[in-house]
């Protein structure tokens, strides 16, 4: 297969994302090749261990690839959309449930798509290049491939933070928020992948970690803490508002650019999902949204502006400071029948 690369060596099944020109965006026919490998090894004796990489410099994988979603979307095909978001959340928790080791080597950029393979791996790695995000409200989408649930787990209110303003990480903030466990440079990669496929030894990952960079969120954790704790979108817009500190200008200027819609359904399934120890029912609230994201929501017009026209000058349903409660409840209503149910061929 042409845009990914799965193969066993050695003691360990391989997975390496093939296509950099594209920055390794990933294809439906790339989520259930790798679903179908994870089925594959889950059982297989001389498989130890997986690793997950990427060819190039500029991305592990950059996001998934929306062009088919935006088309489907526009001809009023939402079942192509449902299917997809249905099929790919199915690997995201296989991943994140897989029954054996799994080392992701991040360079670069790690988004959407991309976060939903590496970042739940039980061994995450990360360089000196890498730069992981969740930019989805920007495209009138939620955190989702259980992107939300990372967000909900992490430290006070950094998850809110991240999940609203899309906010890039580095190497030590992508640590710090949970989204990776381990520095190395990435120099060294080729040599560890090598005796990891050797050895199958997932152990050797925690012997090549090196201390971890500094992480520039740190500074800002009570900042963020203080103004992102609101019950509700409008909570966070108001307080912000109402500072004229710096940190509050520039927070209140990244919200400005995101679909209101998309942030205020963020926000409660990262409130709600807080707590939960297993990612499916992340997954699970994440598909309400995305299920009525075409027909209901953003997405459409946030790819237009942002993918297709680029003229950054999308046309959201609502106002930042007129989002209500009512529209995100909506947005989040059990989905009944066609609820995200985890089996293969729905």
């Amino acid at each position: 297969m042409g845009d990914i690369n799965i193969r066993k060596v050695g003691k360990t099944g391989r997975i390496t994302f093939t296509r950099p020109k594209a920055l390794n965006a990933m294809s439906y026919e790339m989520c259930i090749a790798i679903e179908d490998a994870l089925d594959a090894w889950s059982d297989d004796d001389q498989v130890k261990m997986l690793v997950i990489d990427a060819e190039g410099e500029k991305a592990f994988c950059a996001g998934g690839d929306i062009a088919e979603l935006y088309e489907t979307g526009k001809a009023e095909n939402f079942a192509f959309g449902q299917k997809f978001w249905a099929d790919e959340y199915r690997m995201n928790a296989k991943m994140f449930e897989f029954c054996k080791p799994v080392a992701s080597f991040m360079q670069g950029f790690t988004m959407g798509g991309g976060v939903g393979v590496g970042c739940h791996a039980s061994h995450r790695v990360v360089g000196e290049s890498s730069q992981i995000a969740m930019p989805e409200c920007g495209i009138g989408l939620v955190p989702d491939v259980g992107g939300s649930y990372i967000l909900a787990h992490a430290p006070g209110r950094l998850g809110e933070y991240l999940g609203l303003t899309a906010s890039r990480l580095a190497a030590g903030d992508a640590i710090l928020a949970g989204f990776a466990d381990y520095y190395i440079h990435e120099k060294n990669w080729p040599e560890l992948i090598a005796k990891l496929e050797e050895t199958g030894d997932w152990t050797l990952i925690d012997a090549a970690a090196e201390p971890v960079p500094e992480a520039a969120l740190a500074t800002q954790e009570d900042e963020i803490n203080a103004f992102f704790g609101g019950e509700a979108l409008p909570d966070i817009v108001n307080a912000l508002k109402a500072s004229k500190s710096a940190f509050a200008e520039a927070a209140l200027k990244k919200l400005s650019r995101n679909s209101p819609l998309a942030m205020g359904c963020t926000l409660e399934i990262i409130h709600r999902v807080r707590g939960t120890e297993t990612l499916r029912p992340a997954l699970e609230q994440e598909y309400r949204f995305t299920y009525r994201a075409m027909q209901n929501g953003d997405f459409l017009e946030g790819i237009r502006a942002q993918i297709i026209d680029k003229d950054r000058n999308p046309s959201w349903k609502h106002a930042l400071s007129a989002l209500p409660a009512t529209a995100v409840s909506q947005m989040l209503m059990p989905l009944g029948e066609a609820k995200l149910t985890f089996e293969k061929g729905d």
